[in-house]
């Protein structure tokens, strides 16, 4: 990264000494990563933050004591500091999220080694050191508090519409912004959201219960249908297949595309080759350029494609990629996409 040679700060929160010893040591063979110090709980991790001024936090989800997720929300307003959880396969990672921590690896369960681990860790320490820190709301979303979706005018939307969303950082909490601002008859929807398997599952079962629509991980020749989402499983390439006037998604095992596996841009090119109906195409914050070119080639198609502005964005890659490579028609921010798409799709920009 040109001669900038400074190392990224990073302190270890866990209350496990094997946990911390893992991290430390696999960390070290990062030339770009240096962990400045560990803390053994929140109350520890909270002495010890003003004085070590790490760039970037690790921090185990369930401590004893105070959670991870009840320190999150006390530090951050305090100390606005990038936070990855470290997360065996929990729902409360979700949390977390939601009062804004800015992203999660899977805890290492035996049955893979650890470097995979230390790998993705130090991945998202890299890009979490140049996240923007989202303040944690003042009422966290929850299931039971939901909001006012905006109403599709059924008589002038097209039904014959499928929508692509791709995510990374960042991107589990902006793309519940978007969803639970949208009704329950909305075109079928397709997502990428880069997250680790089992964890993909989760995120669609939490959606379904906060938005109106239905929302589920997609399954190998799932229908894409009006007033559902279909969510890429973790670990699996999902792509857009036409049988006549029916479309199913194909979930299967592959190769990394741009980088990653679910990738946005194996969704997205596979909508621009295979959709014979009207698109739309929306990227969303996350780091590097997955999605751009899919979303490129959905736009040369005849797509509709918005990408998520700056301002709004934890980490502003994907969108800035797109934005840059003309794929972008119209930028907003995560709250106001779901107004620009129903916009589109009730005729005033069809």
């Amino acid at each position: 990264m040109g001669f900038d040679t400074k190392k990224i700060r990073v302190m270890i929160v866990d209350d496990s000494m094997l946990a911390r010893r893992i991290i430390q040591n696999g960390l070290s063979r990062y030339p770009n990563i240096e962990v400045v110090g560990e803390a053994f709980n929140a109350m520890d991790a909270r002495k010890k933050l003003p004085i070590l001024n790490p760039d970037v936090m690790t921090l185990d989800v369930e401590m004893p004591g105070m959670n991870g997720i009840d320190f999150v929300k006390e530090i951050l307003p305090i100390h606005p500091i990038p936070i990855i959880l470290v997360s065996s396969l929990n729902l409360r990672v979700f949390d977390a999220m939601a009062v804004g921590a800015v992203d999660f690896v899977r805890k290492p369960d035996g049955t893979e080694g650890n470097d995979r681990f230390i790998e993705a860790l130090a991945n998202k320490i890299v890009v979490a050191s140049c996240a923007r820190v989202r303040r944690p709301p003042l009422r966290p979303v929850a299931s039971n508090n939901r909001i006012t979706s905006l109403p599709l005018k059924m008589g002038v939307a097209p039904t014959d519409v499928i929508i692509g969303l791709g995510a990374s950082t960042g991107g589990t909490e902006a793309t519940l912004e978007v969803l639970r601002r949208l009704p329950a008859n909305i075109p079928g929807m397709v997502i990428v959201q880069h997250m680790p398997p089992g964890f993909t599952q989760m995120y669609a079962e939490r959606l379904d219960r906060i938005c109106q629509m239905k929302v589920k991980e997609a399954e190998n020749g799932d229908e894409i249908v009006r007033g559902q989402v279909l969510i890429a499983p973790g670990d699996k390439q999902m792509r857009v297949v036409r049988n006549g006037t029916r479309y199913t998604v194909s979930c299967m095992p592959g190769e990394k595309v741009s980088g990653h596996c679910p990738s946005v841009d194996a969704l997205f090119l596979s909508m621009a080759q295979n959709v014979r109906c009207r698109m739309v195409g929306i990227i969303m914050t996350g780091m590097g350029s997955d999605g751009a070119k899919g979303l490129l080639e959905m736009r040369k198609k005849g797509a509709y494609t918005i990408g998520q502005d700056k301002d709004s964005c934890v980490v502003y890659g994907m969108p800035m990629v797109a934005h840059n490579i003309g794929a972008v028609m119209q930028q907003a921010s995560c709250e106001n996409i779901a107004g620009v798409l129903v916009r589109h799709l009730s005729g005033s920009h069809l």
